[in-house]
């Protein structure tokens, strides 16, 4: 199998300061992050040996362990593309009316996400998804990344609340 890798950043990692240092963005991707792809590698690497084996009595935490590494690692890689310098501010296009449509203003979707987040339990994520059944954005918690999401729906921006994100 094609194993994962760290994807670079579109900026410097001292690019958002004041806001996030650049200590701080070097730590998490480059400590953090790596971790979940290396997690991720490691562990389809035994689930290799253990179908070369024939050996599928641990597949359970071995599926949990992968589900949990590559959730780590798209969460990270979506984070990342939702930072920008000089970025910020509504959306624009179809997400902004389609935010309108869903959440009644840009203002009312922030609260929302801001106040979803900001109740996190623990470790874990903060969403604005695309719930396909639906067909509508919704917010959502990730907890540990990986529960409280609608099978399907898909993480457009997410904000990351363990303490070392920021």
């Amino acid at each position: 199998m094609k194993p994962y890798s760290l994807p670079d950043l579109d900026y410097d990692f001292a690019a958002l300061q004041p806001h996030i240092s650049g200590e701080i963005m070097e730590l998490h991707h480059g400590k953090h992050h790596k971790a979940y792809v290396d997690g991720a590698n490691e562990t389809l690497e035994k689930i290799d040996a253990a179908r070369a084996k024939n050996d599928f009595s641990g597949i359970a935490g071995l599926e949990r362990s992968l589900a949990f590494n590559v959730s780590g690692h798209v969460l990270h890689s979506i984070f990342w593309k939702n930072l920008r310098p000089a970025g910020g501010g509504p959306a624009g296009g179809e997400l902004a009316r389609r935010i309108a449509l869903d959440f009644g203003s840009f203002d009312g979707m922030k609260t929302q996400l801001t106040e979803v987040t900001a109740k996190i339990m623990g470790s874990g994520w903060g969403a604005l998804v695309w719930e396909p059944t639906a067909g509508r954005l919704a917010t959502v918690q990730i907890h540990d990344h990986q529960s409280n999401i609608a099978q399907g729906s898909e993480p457009l921006m997410v904000i990351d609340a363990w303490e070392y994100a920021y």
